[in-house]
């Protein structure tokens, strides 16, 4: 038997960065080095009694004399007081940011029947940098209702002072959802007025929505689905077995050298194991004439079942990466995408196939039903990525909406918004002047009184009687005239909307603050290394049996210090797929 199953906890990659705790001619400090493992246990997720393991104790004391060990109440100490010391300057940091969004989602405890919502926020800081902080780790209890969820995300923003910053939520689907936003939105109306009276307060998960739309194309062939798990893990039952298939593979002349048996609540790995055993669909015949107690094979008719719905996971498998990806893309990159899918989708509901209209008219019926109305969100950041502007809602409506008519009716609903939105910017940005400029007004003020005594000059008399015989066009606002010009042809295939308007920050002072509160509006609520899941996010053992304080204080913390040292964490998927190699 040759499996190779893959790892499902991979270690946290270097950052290859210069040592930032080494400070040259500095003394050791066992203060400092308890900062330095409590960040440690933060950043890679340990418990906190691995300040007592035996081996760790002798390498520091090896390392320094001085070092004294600690037990595990103090390092959990240590972290919660790291915590609160990080989270002061993470709370300065957000005091100048203008606008911050937010998603939630949902986890359960492995120890416990419990249920935590983390809260994480989203917004780009005075350098221009896109950052995403988790801001809050809560448990919610049962029955988790909307009005329940609205608290403790207000409370949240009361805590960070950012109740009157909130741009946007991203949530999934759940039914709860709607309900909690309309709660929080009409709190969050009666402190600060909501951008665009709150049309884009409420943005609903794409990943989400492309998951449930997978799951129906998936159910139409379920029973070949299992049948070509039975089969590859019937092969990869004993060497004796793999050995025979392996024969086979090798007198049919086939290249691909393994299969997969998929992780069943992971719809990629599923499409991974169907679009690798089709390469081997010959061979899995010719090994039931050969194997007497193998009866799994599919049919052919079903193998071409098994292409047609590869084809079209294949669009959603891209357009999954593309929105919740690791690269954390920005609002600009979504429409294209769900245009993408529309177009497989009507192709599909179209074919002279009867399976694949029977596959996709679910499918379509719940794409109208979550995008069926203008998705201002995705629309308006498409048209502030100057190499798009308003070309691609043009050719992309047409497409996703039922008739020219309502695509046009669409259009100038995203032209008008736009126009809503960008007074509201200037609104905002006359406000921050009126206030900065306050003082300066209040000590020039006598100086001002006495030059309105003043006795006009010649010219001020002709420039008026001019200004009454002539006609002057007003100056054109920043959103006109950044649309009245081309669009922006990058010279390479590598091209960032966020740098752009950073390096045309001068030009559009404005427009360019709208476009980087929009970009950093996230579409989907989950890591990229949960999008693919049907099962919920869990929490490990460890971390369930701890207080909610010291819970919170090592889910924050870790992403924070993360961020700050740029240390990358890898997925950590309970289950994941097992690879079959084939020996010939």
């Amino acid at each position: 038997m040759s499996t190779e199953k893959r790892q499902t906890t991979i270690p946290f990659q270097p950052s290859n960065a210069v040592n930032p705790f080494i400070v040259p001619g500095a003394r050791y400090c066992n203060e400092k080095m308890r900062e330095i493992m409590a960040t440690a246990m933060m950043v890679h997720e340990n418990p906190f009694n691995a300040a007592e393991h035996q081996i760790w104790v002798w390498a520091f004391e090896y390392a320094n004399s001085e070092f004294r060990k600690v037990s595990h109440k103090t390092a959990r100490n240590d972290c919660v007081a790291l915590y609160e010391k990080e989270k002061k300057i993470l709370k300065t940091q957000l005091e100048s940011v203008s606008k911050i969004s937010l998603t939630t989602d949902m986890w359960r405890s492995s120890h416990q029947v419990v249920e935590y919502m983390v809260i994480t926020g989203h917004f780009i800081d005075v350098g221009w940098n896109l950052n995403k902080r988790v801001l809050s780790f809560v448990k919610v209890p049962a029955p988790r209702r909307g009005i329940d969820v609205a608290d403790a995300i207000y409370k949240c923003l009361k805590t960070w002072g950012i109740e009157n910053k909130v741009f946007s939520v991203s949530v999934d689907n759940a039914s709860y959802n709607d309900s909690c936003l309309r709660c929080l939105k009409d709190n969050l109306s009666l402190t600060g007025k909501l951008i665009l009276g709150g049309s884009l307060f409420h943005v609903r998960c794409c990943a989400h929505i492309l998951n449930l739309l997978v799951q129906d194309g998936l159910s139409k062939i379920k029973d070949t689905i299992f049948n070509i798990r039975e089969s590859v893990k019937y092969i990869n039952h004993n060497d004796g077995r793999l050995k025979a298939f392996c024969d086979v593979v090798e007198q049919k002349g086939l290249k691909e050298r393994k299969l997969i048996i998929d992780c069943p609540t992971r719809w990629n790995s599923t499409f991974n194991m169907l679009s690798t055993a089709l390469k081997f669909k010959i061979a899995f015949a010719s090994y039931q004439e050969r194997e007497p107690h193998y009866d799994l094979a599919p049919s052919l008719e079903e193998w071409n079942k098994v292409e047609k719905v590869c084809k079209l996971l294949e669009v959603f498998n891209y357009a999954t990466h593309v929105i919740s990806g690791s690269e954390y893309p920005t609002a600009n990159l979504y429409l294209a995408e769900v245009w993408k899918v529309k177009v497989i989708l009507d192709e599909a509901d179209e074919d002279a196939d009867r399976f694949m209209r029977e596959m996709a008219s679910p499918m379509k019926a719940k794409f109208d039903k979550y995008w069926g109305e203008c998705n201002l969100l995705m629309a308006i950041a498409s048209v502030l990525d100057p190499r798009c502007k308003f070309h691609m809602v043009r050719i992309c409506f047409p497409k996703i909406y039922k008739s020219q008519e309502v695509a046009d009716e669409n259009i100038k609903k995203v032209r008008s918004s736009l126009d809503e939105l960008y007074d509201d910017y200037v609104a905002l940005s006359l406000a921050d002047a009126s206030s900065s400029n306050g003082n300066l007004n209040s000590n020039t003020q006598s100086s001002s009184q006495a030059n309105v005594a003043a006795v006009k000059t010649g010219f001020d008399e002709i420039m008026c009687l001019i200004q009454e015989n002539v006609a002057i066009s007003p100056m054109k606002s920043e959103l006109q005239q950044y649309l009245d010009e081309g669009i922006y042809v990058p010279n390479t295939t590598s091209f960032s909307a966020l740098d752009w308007w950073r390096n045309n920050s001068m030009k559009y002072k404005i427009l360019s603050k709208m476009a980087a509160d929009i970009l950093a509006i996230p579409i989907s609520t989950v890591a990229s290394e949960s999008t693919f899941s049907a099962g919920g996010r869990v929490i490990d053992e460890f971390r369930s049996r701890l207080s909610e304080e010291s819970v919170e204080a090592l889910i924050c913390g870790g992403d924070w210090f993360r961020h700050k040292y740029n240390v990358t964490k890898n997925s950590k998927v309970g289950k994941e797929e097992i690879q079959v190699n084939l020996k010939i």
